[in-house]
């Protein structure tokens, strides 16, 4: 789900933890220059908040942007930045948007991945690297990960209900591995026990394994209020790598 609709509307509410698509770091701090190969989407215009962004990706290829498939439409232009604090007139590069044509709201396997084919390929930012294939199926309970995004960095709870913040600055933190489904790896984000996470607008962006530059898996999704799990879409599966395969060079 993009970040503005409301909690509620709409997306992977089929999802085992019955919640709405995840856009946003928690808990978190500020990335700066550490992940410069995550960027975000940027709206045509700004929102009522003033703020550009909705979705959150990793270049993986000099020309090639990694997102979620619920983030954008098939054929779409899009507008990408990778600027670490987003403002209006920041450097954008804009492509097509690619989604797998098997996406779905299937809870075993949505395909919910996307690229972004760039009209311009990026030749200042190293690309992420993706994991080789079924890597993460034998991960710890508790290995740790840094979820990276440009969704809201805060929660607050007032009048007409929760209220999500954005900035659109790149953050990062940290979580630990709860569990690995056959598409999916279910992260903590409770503050309770030291982990963040993700929430609205975070969507599409990367999981790396522990401090590396693999991405795992990307966002897809969370409980609602952004405190609980952060659920991703894995990126070793042969679903994943066959929708990738088209585009980069696998590991």
């Amino acid at each position: 789900m993009i970040r503005r609709l409301a909690i509620g509307a709409t997306a992977l509410a089929c999802l085992a933890t019955a919640a709405l698509p995840a856009a946003a770091i928690t808990h978190g701090h500020p990335d700066g220059s550490r992940h410069p190969a995550v960027g975000a989407l940027v709206a045509d215009q700004a929102y009522s908040d003033g703020t550009w962004t909705y979705c959150s990706g990793t270049l993986i290829a000099a020309d090639i942007f990694l997102t979620a498939a619920h983030c954008g439409d098939q054929g779409e232009r899009v507008r990408v930045t990778f600027a670490s604090a987003y403002q209006d007139g920041d450097t954008i590069y804009t492509g097509t948007f690619h989604a797998d044509p098997a996406y779905s709201q299937k809870q075993s396997n949505p395909h919910d991945i996307a690229v972004v084919v760039l009209e311009q390929p990026v030749g200042d930012i190293a690309p992420a690297q993706l994991p080789a294939a079924g890597s993460l199926s034998t991960l710890k309970h508790g290995q740790s990960f840094t979820s990276v995004g440009f969704g809201a960095y805060e929660v607050t709870r007032g009048k007409g209900g929760h209220h999500y913040l954005y900035n659109d600055v790149r953050m990062a933190t940290k979580g630990s591995l709860d569990a690995v489904n056959p598409s999916w790896l279910r992260l903590s984000m409770n503050p309770a026990t030291g982990d963040g996470g993700t929430c609205y607008g975070d969507s599409g962006g990367p999981n790396f394994l522990g401090d590396s530059d693999i991405i795992a898996a990307t966002t897809i999704t969370g409980d609602a209020i952004c405190r609980a799990t952060n659920v991703d879409y894995r990126l070793d599966t042969a679903s994943a790598r066959s929708f990738l395969a088209a585009y980069v060079t696998l590991p």
